[in-house]
């Protein structure tokens, strides 16, 4: 990249730079490919007056990047990786406040390649994006659970009732997968769902009940919804319409036991999944499917509905 002179720099209008400050300095020159791959580059290294400022910066940005044909895979990817330390930040900062402590259930979802929706969406990704939070953030409050964090593609949720967890997730499913998304992308949510007694400090929810909840999710696929043997034991008596199909016990990333997987079943869902993205460890003892009791009981309305 050639280096840009005050003279040439001078000459350029207002609109070839990402960013023109209140005091009219301009920053982040994106007149033609070169500048704007070392713009994409520079962008977190940048200081910004306001979030609204940066917001602004970032969205024109993106659209030199596409004007000139580039897909900054790396650019995005930095800029998940920072909203996530921010909001790393903010839950240290407010949300403990009123989280419930002892024995809790969490739920947790992650977006199925999401770099490939972006691929597919570009500038539309934000947008999506946010309809997808709002319909988990709506969800998990309509079933009487806690938002612990929600960071790029990721929620993080918290429930005193196991069975609001099941409620929440079934209801994400089925919301997410009734929807219609720009460009016939195809949104899938995987959902974990764990119960267990974790330590609540001032920074957060701390102790293994957080990791087993997040690598139970991660071993999900895209539509599906993962939950331990604590978890189906914590919400079996209440569940409506569903079951638990035994998925055998798994060896999940930085856990000290193999840890036994149920797939939830429900009429209106898709049901068919590639095995856990895990290690399996040994067969399950309990059969192919463990039924809730309640099950059983015919007329009773699905939960979540």
């Amino acid at each position: 990249m050639s280096q840009l002179s005050a003279k040439k720099r001078a000459q350029l209008r207002n609109a070839a730079f990402a960013y023109v400050d209140s005091k009219g300095r301009r920053r982040l020159p994106i007149h033609d490919e070169a500048h704007v791959r070392n713009a994409l580059a520079r962008f977190n290294q940048t200081r910004f007056e306001d979030d609204a400022a940066r917001e602004r910066a970032r969205k024109r940005l993106l659209t030199a990047a596409k004007k000139y044909g580039i897909v900054p895979i790396g650019f995005i990817t930095g800029q998940l990786a920072t909203e996530r330390l921010e909001g790393e930040s903010s839950a240290r900062a407010g949300v403990v406040r009123g989280l419930p402590s002892g024995q809790v259930t969490f739920l947790l979802t992650d977006i199925e390649d999401s770099t490939g929706l972006f691929r597919l969406l570009e500038d539309r990704y934000a947008t999506v994006l946010g309809d997808v939070r709002r319909l988990l953030r709506r969800a998990v409050q309509r079933s009487g659970g806690k938002e612990v964090d929600i960071r790029a593609d990721e929620l993080f949720a918290v429930f005193k009732r196991p069975s609001g967890a099941l409620a929440a997730a079934l209801a994400i499913q089925r919301r997410i997968g009734s929807r219609s998304w720009p460009a016939g992308a195809k949104v899938r949510l995987r959902i974990g769902i764990h119960t267990g007694r974790p330590t609540l400090t001032d920074g957060g929810y701390v102790g293994l009940a957080v990791n087993t909840a997040a690598r139970i999710c991660a071993a999900g696929h895209g539509g599906q919804i993962l939950l331990s043997s604590d978890a189906v034991r914590a919400v079996e008596a209440s569940a409506r319409n569903v079951s638990f199909r035994s998925l055998g016990a798994h060896r999940l990333q930085g856990l000290p036991e193999p840890q036994p997987l149920f797939q939830l079943q429900a009429p209106d869902l898709p049901g068919n999944f590639p095995a856990p993205r895990t290690t399996k460890a040994r067969a399950s003892n309990h059969g192919v499917r463990t039924r809730s009791r309640s099950r059983q009981r015919k007329g009773r309305a699905s939960a979540g509905s």
